[in-house]
């Protein structure tokens, strides 16, 4: 399996980077982490002159009219140029006619899972934000409802799909055909717990509480009560408690069980961010120094996480647009009890800027390239 356990942040020997930018294309343009996905592969350094086919809705006529980024996302456009780039109706053979190496797919689960391997068949890596291919056990997957048109391909698929968070399996990334980007709340919750764990100090006999709060962003562009404003304004809510889907990303990726972290979401009246407080215990009476020596150990080569210096602590503002996780700390007096905090901007570090790390990991570049 690629994922069997929690890689430490060292660096092994990179494959040779690229020369030249790979043709890539992305496929749901329309929401909002392909808005985002867009504006970074089209300013990233590596790629320029080399802009991503912008691809619409699988099924649409070739003469439906054309719709151009600029009309869906109104802040990409550049002036004098309204509108500069076309959004082409799906298909095959459009992908491959324009050499598409590098497909990224903004798309829902049930798509992302039907064409990602008719995607791996035609020779194209894929970087898939969606949760269709995160998920190596079926009972963690499930919540999905997924269905495969042939189940041996999907599940050797399956177990090729690297979880595509570059602070614990870049070097996975490096070569892999498929990249599942992983969830935002799962992001901001693993990179806080993630040092700790392999360092063998949590009590996980005690147990962890994850509280964590997403902008109204996180629940997708498609409005639902929940998120219409006369919800969501000056309003606080938990949300999908005992059973959001991205607690099986925990799971899995801290080879740890369902009794031993309680991860419960709520919804923040504001377009985006996450604030992750996670609540645990050590092992035995530690100082905070030796818990800023673990985080500055596990990151040391990790360009995309900042930490704070105790006793300042994250917070949203800092993060917003950025492409940064930011993680602090705060240890009782007891030296036993332990608060993480953890933030990132959902749209970005929770989503495609993390795509873009990826595909700089899987080209040999600096990953932080076209993100700073």
């Amino acid at each position: 399996m690629a994922n069997s356990t929690i890689s430490m942040t060292n660096v092994l020997e990179q494959p040779a980077a690229r020369t030249t930018a790979p043709r890539t294309a992305i496929a749901g343009i329309g929401g909002y982490a392909g808005g985002e996905l867009a504006r970074l592969l089209l300013h990233h350094p590596r790629l320029r002159g080399n802009a991503p086919t912008l691809l619409g809705r699988a099924g649409e006529p070739e003469s439906t009219s054309l719709h151009y980024l600029e009309d869906i996302h109104p802040q990409l456009a550049v002036a004098g140029d309204q509108h500069a780039h076309p959004i082409l109706p799906f298909s095959w053979n459009r992908i491959t006619d324009t050499g598409t190496e590098v497909l990224f797919l903004a798309t829902p689960h049930e798509q992302s899972r039907e064409w990602v391997p008719q995607a791996i068949e035609r020779g194209i890596k894929v970087i898939d934000l969606s949760g269709a291919w995160r998920l190596q056990h079926h009972t963690n997957r499930a919540v999905y409802k997924l269905k495969d048109a042939n189940a041996d391909h999907a599940a050797q698929l399956q177990q090729e799909a690297v979880y595509g968070c570059p602070e614990l399996h870049r070097d996975e990334i490096r070569n892999a055909r498929l990249v599942a980007n992983p969830g935002c709340y799962a992001t901001s919750i693993l990179l806080a717990l993630a040092p700790l764990l392999q360092a063998e100090l949590v009590d996980l006999e005690h147990g962890i509480i994850c509280d964590a709060k997403s902008g109204v962003s996180g629940a997708g562009k498609a409005p639902t009560a929940k998120t219409h404003f006369m919800h969501a304004a000056d309003n606080l809510s938990a949300y999908a408690v005992f059973g959001h889907r991205h607690t099986g990303e925990l799971l899995e990726q801290l080879h740890i069980t369902s009794d031993q972290i309680q991860f419960t979401p709520h919804l923040l009246p504001i377009p985006r961010g996450i604030l992750s407080t996670i609540y645990l215990r050590l092992k035995t009476k530690t100082e905070a120094a030796a818990i800023t020596t673990v985080l500055q150990n596990f990151y040391q080569h990790s360009p995309l996480v900042r930490l704070r210096n105790t006793p300042h602590l994250p917070e949203i503002q800092h993060i917003v647009r950025t492409n940064f996780c930011d993680l602090g700390f705060a240890l009782a007096a007891d030296g036993n009890r332990l608060i993480l905090v953890s933030c990132l901007d959902n749209l970005l570090k929770g989503a495609s800027g993390q795509a873009v790390q990826n595909l700089n990991l899987m080209c040999g570049w600096n990953e932080e390239e076209g993100l700073l």
